[in-house]
């Protein structure tokens, strides 16, 4: 068997050994599958994520029942928490923050304080996203909703060292616009305290409006960012075994002088 070949195509010309090319073919597909692998892996850590939410949506707690000592960023159990809320909105104190995207949409994020009936306290509830900034002074599409209801929600901790744009806020003028959710600034201008983070409405509840947010945070950046690095791996293997055999250098640099 010759082992040894010779193609061209047009100006291009390469030399193939069978062995060498089976040997490259074989790491390309070897670095190939590892990019699979860490895909599957990525899409394990999202079903898992997905079949946790659905199993704690379905065992949602009063988020009363937080322990206070619970309520701080670093405790893992938080992140994602499904709580049951017992109340009213107050929808007259909504908050927009401006500048908020959906499918391409520019509109607002929906955030209404919500009062607990067991102990009066005042959580900020996100409904979601909804229209109104194009065409100017279009009014938002709130959507308030009357009276006691009970939703279930998620409790939602920004990431250390999360960006927060303060916002130039005018007060007397309700719903209060804001560029990013200042629970503190709010806290001062309702004059109470606040339960210390957000609330993510979930489906189909009182007052859910579009949930622009996804739904299920599984940390997978690791896990694609591996990924495109083994598959580029492989890439870069099959062009240097191109590059080795062929005249490919001498067409990309072009005609001397």
């Amino acid at each position: 068997m010759q082992l040894q070949r010779e193609f061209t195509i047009g100006s291009f010309h390469i030399r193939v050994n069978w062995l060498i090319a089976g040997c490259v073919l074989m790491t390309a597909f070897g670095l190939s599958q590892l990019g699979m692998w860490q895909l599957g892996r990525a899409a394990e850590k999202v079903d898992a994520q997905r079949t946790l939410e659905l199993e704690l949506g379905a065992n949602a707690t009063p988020i009363e029942d937080i322990p206070e000592g619970h309520l701080h960023r670093a405790n893992p159990e938080m992140q994602n928490r499904h709580v049951l809320l017992q109340g009213e909105y107050l929808n007259e104190r909504t908050i927009l923050l401006l500048a908020e995207f959906f499918e391409g949409q520019i509109g607002y994020g929906v955030v209404t304080p919500f009062r607990l009936s067991s102990n009066k306290q005042l959580i900020l509830v996100s409904r979601g996203w909804t229209t109104g900034i194009l065409p100017p002074d279009t009014p938002p599409r709130l959507r308030s909703v009357a009276g006691q209801v009970e939703v279930t929600a998620q409790v939602f901790i920004p990431a250390e060292g999360a960006r927060v744009i303060p916002s130039q806020i005018d007060a007397s003028i309700w719903p209060l616009r804001m560029r990013s959710l200042e629970i503190d600034v709010i806290s001062e201008i309702l004059d109470e305290p606040l339960f210390p983070f957000e609330v993510r409405l979930t489906d189909d509840q009182a007052g859910t409006l579009v949930r622009h947010w996804p739904a299920v945070n599984a940390d997978v950046n690791q896990n694609l960012s591996y990924a495109v690095q083994w598959f580029s791996f492989g890439l870069i293997v099959i062009f240097i075994a191109v590059l080795a055999s062929s005249n490919l250098w001498v067409l990309i640099r072009g005609p001397k002088g």
